[in-house]
């Protein structure tokens, strides 16, 4: 499938008061029209630094190299009006905290108004369209919230408003960042199942950026497993899952509390803690926590292991 979403080589470093610090280093995914695509890892592995690299709203400090091809344009050489005019039509996101995603001093109905700037319409076109994009969304009098500012609804609401407000931009991507974050169970459920309906709402493509295991399983088709900065592991999701060829990859469903066969006082770990990117170690991020790793481990960078189409694994001791 000719991909949607094209990224190669994307590295993006702060520039601080020392040594630049190396978020991300050259990675690569893609997306193809229709796929949902998982990025999971650790907090502080890069991956919503990546989600604000594709939506290009980094710091004024990052300086990013490589590609990220939307449509087959790469859109890190557009000029800052042209990148200002794909956001939201081409490419929208859903954030982690719903609550900072809205103005608090504006209405939910007035933003979402707003939001439909791109739309030759009418100010009462528009909020006919919020009003069914909410109710689109699960949300219960929907009329009542439009006219509610954000602190007067509940986590939940203020998540699926901001699923409301990507989507009716029409965006070819939708990237979500830890959409489940903070929620209840209940309404983690809920939130899953109203971002699988939408795989057949949208003409394009799902990115979804978690550290949960369960929300990859459910929704994805593909899984990118990143670690300090880097893509350590690719493949479709039931090849992962059942057969994870990186150390990271494994240690990671191994602290899933759902692969757990038999009650256990405590949950399982991985020992240690990532390391920092100020400068990045000089050979394999993770060799520091892995039961494999050698002397090579810890000098030399690990390769780019091609192990079928579509799978690889960034690993010294992983073979074809």
């Amino acid at each position: 499938m000719t991909a949607l979403l094209d990224v190669r080589d994307l590295s993006v470093a702060y520039r601080g008061d020392s040594a630049p610090v190396e978020a991300l280093r050259s990675a690569s995914l893609c997306a193809a029209r229709g796929e949902v695509i998982g990025i999971v890892g650790e907090s502080g592995c890069g991956k919503s630094t990546l989600a604000a690299a594709l939506i290009m709203l980094l710091a004024p400090n990052a300086t990013v190299t490589g590609q990220i091809a939307l449509n087959g344009r790469n859109v890190l050489t557009l000029p800052e009006p042209a990148k200002r005019a794909l956001r939201g039509t081409e490419i929208a996101m859903i954030f982690q905290d719903p609550m900072t995603s809205f103005s608090p001093v504006l209405t939910l109905g007035d933003q979402l108004v707003d939001f439909q700037h791109h739309l030759r319409a009418s100010r009462r076109e528009k909020r006919r369209l919020a009003l069914a994009m909410l109710k689109k969304v699960g949300i219960a009098d929907a009329e009542i919230c439009l006219r509610r500012y954000p602190h007067e609804l509940s986590g939940g609401m203020r998540q699926r408003a901001a699923v409301a407000a990507a989507l009716l931009m029409n965006p070819s991507v939708l990237v979500a960042d830890e959409p489940t974050t903070a929620l209840d169970v209940t309404m983690e459920a809920q939130i899953l199942h109203l971002l699988r309906g939408l795989r057949t709402e949208i003409n394009g493509a799902i990115v979804i950026v978690t550290h949960h295991l369960g929300v990859v399983g459910e929704l994805c088709d593909r899984v990118y497993v990143m670690y300090a900065g880097q893509v350590v592991e690719e493949g479709p999701v039931d090849d992962i899952y059942h057969d994870a060829r990186h150390p990271y990859t494994r240690a990671l469903i191994a602290c899933d509390p759902a692969s757990l066969t038999r009650t256990d006082k405590g949950l399982p770990t991985i020992p240690g803690r990532p390391p920092g990117l100020a400068p990045p170690p000089p050979g394999c991020a993770f060799a520091p926590r892995c039961t494999m790793a050698d002397a090579m481990c810890c000098s030399t960078p690990p390769p780019r292991v091609t192990l079928s189409d579509g799978r690889a694994a960034l690993c010294h001791k992983v073979r074809p």
